[in-house]
């Protein structure tokens, strides 16, 4: 083994596991890309500035979690701990919203980095698939990302998560109900950093996960009392919306979720499978944090649901989804001749489009036949010095384990009909 190991907290994603990845990631990116949205891809890292005023300096991930570096020029950056500040950095450089198409949707996928004390289902380095809708304020534009992940999940074979929903209200009526908290905040039992947290941003302590913080929030003012009209309006509408496509949800007012640019709408997919790390994945709309990071009035929503913790959620229903075999066909050489001839066969079968490997290396049939075996191949081709003679190959069906011999120059077409 090497000296060096993944540092604490980390994972590499090697096969087959990683399989399981890749079709997750699939999955939950096929939907976005038949609703119209385009990939984006942003650098692993940017100024640390633009997280503390998206994400909102009182929150974990600013004060606590994220991995800063300064740079040899003096410039302090910062692994990006999320990925909707970053995507709405980079579409605002790029103009899109000036494309005269809003909204700009968007979706990516990668790798994102908090420090956090790791356990299972929570990471120092984790990965996630995320939407956004950018420039259109439209409770359709909500019911939709909700609905494409609810899809999204329904098509891996998920059938035990639950969709968590609530409105924050807007800039219009959240003060109000911010104040009303506060009020009742000061005169609980908690200690510093939490009555730190009820003058920065109150909503905050709702998302506490301490028992002892969450009986003494039993009479604290509902958020819902406090929604303007318009609020009211807006988040019926989604109701609607998601309940005439037959999507399951629960009301949740206590879910504020732990950014401090949500507005309005805010949901969560949770898995109860997974223990105390529910949360598979979630978003909200964000109307204000395109002005936040120096930006125009942009109303946006968006959504990332965990790669990681999906793979979980499908662990805990034992869900196993039906990947394909990465090789169709494998080409066994007996002899110098034969390991030419056979590499053309495989070269041509490849530009054909099937999976075909081969037995690199020089090893005997046994061991050859074995490796074949170990590649989940439907079928391998065999030949040696006799059978080039003939101007055949021997093809085998692993799964019959019959065996035929086929003129070397048809070999490749009778592979591709018996693949289909």
């Amino acid at each position: 083994m090497s000296t060096f190991q993944a540092p604490k907290g980390t994972y590499d994603l090697t096969p087959p596991r990683s399989a399981t990845f890749l079709a997750v990631r699939e999955a939950i990116s096929a939907p976005l890309r038949d609703s119209g949205y385009g990939y984006i891809e942003t650098p692993g890292f940017e100024n640390v500035e633009l997280f503390a005023r998206g994400v909102g300096e009182s929150t974990d991930i600013v004060t606590k979690e994220m991995y800063t570096l300064t740079t040899k020029g003096g410039d302090q950056l910062a692994l990006r701990p999320e990925g909707t500040a970053s995507v709405l950095r980079a579409a605002l450089e790029a103009n899109l919203h000036k494309a005269g198409n809003l909204p700009v949707k968007l979706w990516y996928s990668g790798s994102y980095y908090r420090y956090e004390r790791p356990q299972a289902g929570r990471y120092r380095h984790f990965s996630q698939v995320g939407a956004e809708a950018i420039g259109t304020e439209d409770p359709a534009l909500d019911a939709e990302l909700i609905i494409l992940a609810d899809q999204a999940y329904r098509s891996l074979g998920l059938r035990q998560f639950r969709i968590l929903l609530n409105s924050l209200g807007d800039k219009e009526c959240r003060p109000v109900y911010r104040e009303a908290l506060q009020t009742f905040l000061r005169d609980l039992d908690l200690d510093e950093e939490t009555r730190r947290r009820i003058e920065i941003n109150p909503l905050r302590v709702l998302d506490d996960k301490r028992a002892d913080v969450q009986k003494q929030l039993t009479d604290a003012p509902k958020l819902r009392d406090y929604l303007c009209d318009a609020c009211k309006a807006y988040h019926e509408e989604v109701r609607a919306l998601l309940t005439a496509a037959g999507v399951v949800f629960e009301d949740d007012e206590k879910l504020v979720r732990g950014l401090d640019y949500y507005t309005r709408t805010t949901f969560e997919f949770v898995h109860d499978g997974l223990g105390s790390q529910s949360a598979v994945g979630g978003g909200g709309r964000y109307d204000g944090l395109s002005e936040m990071i120096g930006g125009p009035e942009l109303p946006s929503v968006g959504w990332a649901l965990g790669v990681d913790r999906t793979v979980l959620a499908l662990e805990a229903e034992g869900v196993e989804l039906d990947l394909p075999a990465t090789t169709s066909v494998y080409a066994v050489p007996l002899g110098e001749e034969a390991r030419r001839v056979l590499f053309g066969v495989v070269t041509e079968l490849r530009r054909a489009g099937i999976a075909a490997d081969f037995a690199f290396g020089g090893r005997g049939l046994k061991g050859a036949m074995k490796s074949a075996n170990r590649s989940g191949a439907r079928y391998t081709l065999v030949a040696g010095e006799r059978d080039l003679a003939e101007g055949v190959v021997q093809l085998k069906d692993m799964e019959s384990g019959e065996q035929s011999a086929v003129p070397l120059a048809e070999a490749a077409a009778e592979l591709a009909k018996r693949l289909g």
